[in-house]
C-alpha cells in the first residue's frame, strides 16, 4: 500500500514520541493528534493521552483515568510532557511566534496570541508541526518569540526542542549551535525544495535519509481505525 503525503506525516509526528515512556502527549492539531494516538497503539504503549481537560483516554477517546489540574501542573512543569504545537513563524533556533506578525506595538496582524508557549517550551519538550512549509513560516528571526528557541533558553532545566515536522519534511537541532538541520524528507520532495522554502540556510548533512515507510499495520490504524473520514488529507493534500 502506497503512503500518501499526509500520511508520512502522521508517522513522522509519532515518531516523535518513540521511546517516550510513561509521559503526557499534547499535540495540537489533527495530524500530531493522529501521530499521538498511533504511537500509543504501536511503539509507545505508556503514552497518556487526554481529552484537553480532565480525562486521560485511550486513542478511541474512551476514559481510562482521572488527571487533576495540580497533577497535571506538575507534568507541565517537571518535563513530564511532550507537546507538539503549531508555528506561524519559527526560526532557525526554534523560537516560535504564535502572537502577532509585524512589530508587537502596532502589528500588520493579530495571531492566537502567546498563550502558554513560553512555559511549555522551557518546562518540557516542545515539537512543531507545520503544514505549509514557506518563508512565511520559516523566517531569519521570529518577529515575536513566545515559544522559546535554544539561543533564549540558558539554563532552563527541560527545555528541548526533539523535531519540527513539516510537509516537506522533519527537521531537528543537532548541530553544534544547535541550529535548525534537515533530519529527513518525505518522498517526492528535494533538498533544493526544502531549503528554497526556507528563510534561512538550514544545515544540511552530507546524506539526508527519507521519512520512514509506515508498516501495512500502522497504515491500516490511520485509515480504517484513527481516520478512515480522510480528514488528514485537508491538512495536506498532497
Amino acid at each position: 500500500m502506497t503512503a500518501t503525503r499526509a500520511e508520512y506525516c502522521v508517522i513522522a509526528c509519532a515518531e516523535a514520541w518513540r521511546d517516550a515512556g510513561e509521559i503526557l502527549a499534547s499535540p495540537m492539531g489533527l495530524i500530531p493528534s493522529l501521530g499521538a494516538r498511533l504511537a500509543r497503539l504501536t511503539f509507545a504503549p505508556d503514552l497518556l493521552l487526554t481529552d484537553g481537560e480532565a480525562m486521560l483516554v485511550r486513542p478511541d477517546g474512551t476514559v481510562e483515568g482521572w488527571l487533576p489540574y495540580r497533577q497535571h501542573l506538575a507534568l507541565v512543569t517537571g518535563g513530564r510532557r511532550h507537546v507538539m504545537m503549531g508555528a506561524s513563524q519559527i526560526d532557525r533556533y526554534g523560537n516560535q511566534n504564535i502572537s502577532c506578525i509585524g512589530d508587537w506595538e502596532q502589528p500588520k496582524r493579530q495571531l492566537l496570541g502567546v498563550r502558554g508557549a513560553p512555559v511549555n517550551t522551557l518546562n518540557n519538550p516542545t515539537s512543531y508541526w507545520v503544514p505549509r512549509h514557506s518563508r512565511r513560516v520559516f523566517v531569519e528571526k521570529v518577529d515575536m518569540v513566545c515559544g522559546v528557541g535554544y539561543d533564549h533558553a540558558a539554563g532552563a532545566r527541560f527545555h528541548r526542542i526533539p523535531r519540527v515536522v513539516s510537509d516537506l519534511g522533519v527537521f531537528d537541532f543537532a548541530t553544534p549551535d544547535h541550529s535548525m538541520r534537515l533530519a529527513s524528507l518525505h518522498p517526492g520532495v528535494s533538498v533544493e525544495e526544502a531549503a528554497e522554502a526556507t528563510g534561512f540556510p538550514l544545515s544540511v548533512p552530507a546524506e539526508v535519509p527519507y521519512t520512514r515507510e509506515p508498516t501495512a499495520q500502522e497504515l491500516e490504524l490511520i485509515r480504517e481505525v484513527l481516520d478512515p473520514a480522510g480528514a488528514r488529507t485537508r491538512e495536506v493534500a498532497v
